[in-house]
């Protein structure tokens, strides 16, 4: 399998049969090309990490992405192309008919197109020095800032939240060690109310004999991180280096002590590591002893035995308010009354998350007039620079730590409008018909690797089940502009698509309610010319959609079409109406 390590699109091992491309292409120039398209992809994959994290206000490494993206897109198509022929091939010379004719006069043309794509990923390649680009770690991400126990500012609208946890921690008095997970998607406040538990000490901490605070983030190493609570503990330095020594120097800190330790931002859901690591904690300390934990994953909850998971909810819009008014200096600025109707505005793009309230009220802070502030409202934050914005790095942590195949799986809900409910098993049969998942293990189904991709992006929050809705699924707004960001123009949504907005890349991905972009519709199609899914949904009934017409022209026109969705629409046929 090619591109295995990054979110570039699959091509499959299968497809670079050299067999296959012999047929077509001749046996010398087939496996020629072959090699040389193995070798540019692994070349330019090996950037893909690297441009995905400085895509973010960098417009020069955003379009090398989609000019990469493209041109896989590209050698797909012709591989597929040429899997087809050799099969027809195969077919015709066992039959009376010859195809010598056939192949010599398609030949030509396909070795021109697979030669200019495999240069033109090649040249990609080569400019990794011009662009700042390296190989680095899947999931490194330096540029965020690690947490401390210090409260920043207020905490507004978690009084239930505060009493919900203080009710939690102080019911397992009576265990020796209690393990609590605040479990909630990035910017949504985890860290934030950790450290008021940390520094509250007339409600909470009365009667505790030591405190701890070791911010994990994403590379959970046992020894380090123990070190690091032994540090925090003695307040200073720990020359210790072998794990054993340091686990049992931990053990005598907290022997016949109360303790409360908090460990922030841990991601890793390795049960034998964070088993290894907790055993100093085991059985030492005195009845009531806690570690609180933060994580985006219920996984690492489940992770840890005994742990008790808190799930925080969004905040609402008038505390997120709050959050936003305080940072962007609102009673300090004139003109406030404009300017709270475009707060306002930016606020309910903030969709409860105070982190990202705080980020945009400080941007808005350092603009000094109303046209300047309403770029603000205009803007997608994911356009922002990472130094600029501090939600980027909390939602794109958890993006950056997801597999190659749940990347491109979340990327594909690009495609749905904002706020769409979709079902489960819909989902799943669109990532099947276009490849996105890994290949089933002996004995499972596709179907129920499909099952374990989504569970899995549901346990890391990038769904949330809508409740009281059946068995619906939601993504939070920002999230769902995020996959919009990295999907670029492959995937295109027509109602979210500007009245002015031109698509700079032939979309492979399109969605289309009829009820309002019919004409949209029509002069897209006829501009696209390697479409892979198409979804219609809405009432045709209402516009002037013919339906049948453009269902003719889009089967006769896209041939590498793998994914075609009526679902929910409606449109008249004499006088019926018919729903498919």
């Amino acid at each position: 399998m090619t591109c295995k390590s990054s979110s570039l699109p699959i091509v499959k091992q299968s497809l670079l049969t050299t067999d296959a491309v012999n047929l077509v292409l001749g046996k010398k120039l087939g496996s020629d090309l072959v090699e040389r398209l193995k070798t540019a992809l692994l070349g330019a994959e090996a950037l893909v990490a690297d441009a995905e994290m400085k895509q973010f206000g960098n417009p020069s490494v955003r379009k090398w992405l989609d000019s990469l993206r493209d041109a896989v897109y590209c050698a797909q198509d012709l591989l597929d192309t040429i899997l087809a022929k050799a099969a027809t091939q195969k077919e015709l010379s066992s039959s009376w008919w010859s195809p010598s004719f056939f192949i010599n006069r398609d030949r030509d043309n396909m070795v021109d197109k697979m030669e200019g794509v495999v240069r033109r990923i090649e040249d990609l390649g080569k400019q990794k020095d011009f662009l700042g680009l390296e190989k680095i770690p899947t999931g490194s991400s330096s540029w965020r800032t690690p947490s401390s126990s210090l409260v920043k500012g207020s905490v507004y609208g978690r009084e239930d939240d505060k009493k919900a946890l203080v009710k939690m921690l102080n019911d397992n008095n009576e265990h020796h060690l209690s393990v609590i997970a605040i479990v909630g998607i990035g910017g949504v406040g985890k860290t934030t109310l950790a450290q008021w538990l940390y520094n509250n000490q007339e409600e909470f901490l009365k009667g505790f004999d030591l405190k701890a605070w070791v911010c994990v983030s994403e590379k959970f190493e046992v020894v380090e991180t123990t070190r690091n609570v032994i540090k925090q503990i003695h307040g200073g330095t720990c020359s210790l280096d072998d794990f054993n020594s340091l686990q049992n120097a931990l053990k005598g800190e907290l022997s016949n002590k109360k303790f409360f330790i908090v460990l922030d931002d841990v991601w890793s859901d390795d049960g034998d590591k964070l088993s290894n690591f907790m055993t100093p904690f085991q059985q030492n300390g005195n009845k009531g002893s806690i570690v609180l934990m933060t994580t985006w994953e219920e996984n690492v909850a489940s992770a840890v035995q005994n742990c008790h998971p808190y799930f925080l909810k969004k905040l609402s819009e008038d505390y997120c308010w709050s959050v936003f008014a305080e940072n962007a200096s609102f009673p300090q600025s004139n003109g406030r009354a404009a300017l709270e109707e475009i707060g306002r505005k930016i606020v309910k793009k903030c969709d409860g998350l105070p982190l990202a309230a705080e980020t945009l009220g400080r941007l808005l802070g350092t603009k000094h007039d109303v046209e300047e502030k309403s770029k603000i409202l205009m803007s997608d934050i994911w356009e922002f620079s990472v130094e600029k914005s501090k939600i980027i790095p909390a939602l794109l942590i958890s993006y950056f730590h997801l597999s190659p195949y749940l990347k491109r799986c979340f990327v594909y809900c690009a495609l749905f409008p904002k706020d769409y409910e979709f079902k489960k098993d819909e989902l799943i049969l669109l990532w099947m018909a276009e490849d996105l998942l890994p290949p089933p293990k002996r004995g499972e189904s596709l179907e129920e690797v499909g099952c374990e991709c989504f569970d899995e992006l549901t346990s890391r929050l990038f769904f949330t089940k809508n409740e009281g809705f059946g068995d619906y699924f939601v993504m939070h707004d920002l999230l769902h502009d995020l996959a919009i960001f990295l999907a670029g123009d492959f995937y295109c949504n027509l109602e979210e698509l500007g009245k002015e907005e031109e698509i700079r890349i032939q979309p492979r991905h399109l969605c289309a309610n009829l009820c309002y972009c019919s004409s949209k519709f029509h002069n897209l199609i006829s501009e696209v010319k390697s479409l892979r899914t198409l979804l219609l949904f809405g009432n045709c009934s209402s516009s002037k959609c013919n339906i049948e017409a453009a269902t003719w022209d889009i089967l006769s026109k896209f041939k590498y079409l793998r994914a075609l969705s009526f679902c929910n629409v409606v449109w008249h046929h004499g006088t019926r109406e018919i729903h498919p």
